[in-house]
């Protein structure tokens, strides 16, 4: 198992080729790069982004929601064709980061316009998961509260139609959406790929891990015990936290957690 930091921890702070500059500089295991604008999801600007990164590992790549991820499911031919054009920049930018994931949202539970329908979800998204696997990437739904998988039970049902869809655990997102993460842990069971880690006080503010009151020595132990073999990707918003020493400090907090529990 590897630690890591998310570059959208780091959003509003830094621009993501200083960002990934500043994780590869400070040693850590593995990075997830959150691309978040149309220029950013280039090639050329992954190219960038290359030679800034130095040996470090990218685990996975994630982008902006609303930007075109819900347009992949779209029944208008061509609102689905200009989607698909930007997931191909993305994929291609995975490629030449390294990153055999993609961290996917789908689609935004906008409440005037949102009407379920877990049949056709699952068919859309496995004709993704299918497009990004031929690109040599792993489609990975996150669970996040006003999106596409808000809820625990969810992730089983779209297996149905996607057996291979990897599963991303967000624990904030748990907390937001009112279920505890352990009920995520179990509908994700071994398709659980990596996790998205953060922290909350006493007062329900977002802190970063080691800064709150979450219990990472058990959720090790229930990785441990599931043979997981994944990354935990510190994923903070930029007003959780005051200096960028205390994302480090929140790395290494993490990083003595994991050895202890997997050695």
């Amino acid at each position: 198992m590897k630690i890591g930091i998310s570059t959208a921890s780091l959003f509003m702070r830094l621009y993501n080729e200083d960002a990934i500059a500043l994780i590869s500089e400070w040693g850590v295991q593995t990075a997830e790069v959150f691309l978040t604008s149309f220029s950013e999801y280039e090639p050329k600007f992954s190219e960038t982004l290359l030679k800034k990164k130095g040996n470090l590992n990218v685990n996975s790549v994630h982008v902006l929601n609303t930007q075109f991820e819900p347009q992949l499911f779209s029944d208008h031919p061509r609102v689905r064709s200009d989607a698909f054009l930007w997931l191909d920049k993305l994929l291609a930018s995975a490629h030449i980061l390294g990153a055999e994931n993609y961290t996917f949202h789908a689609l935004a539970r906008l409440k005037s316009t949102f009407k379920e329908n877990l049949k056709k979800s699952g068919e859309k998204l496995s004709e993704i998961f299918a497009y990004c696997k031929e690109k040599g990437v792993r489609l990975c739904l996150e669970n996040v509260e006003w999106a596409l998988y808000n809820r625990p039970g969810l992730f089983k049902e779209f297996q149905k139609y996607c057996p291979g869809l990897g599963a991303v655990l967000d624990v904030k997102q748990a907390v937001i959406s009112g279920y505890p993460y352990e009920e995520y842990f179990d509908d994700m069971g071994e398709s659980l790929a990596y996790v998205h880690a953060s922290d909350f006080d006493e007062n329900g503010r977002k802190v970063l891990p080691g800064r709150g009151r979450f219990n990472f020595e058990e959720l090790f132990r229930r990785l441990k015990g599931a043979g997981f073999n994944g990354a935990v990707l510190i994923e903070n918003y930029n007003d959780d936290y005051r200096e960028l020493k205390d994302l480090k400090d929140s790395y290494d907090y993490l990083l003595e957690k994991a050895e202890k529990i997997f050695g």
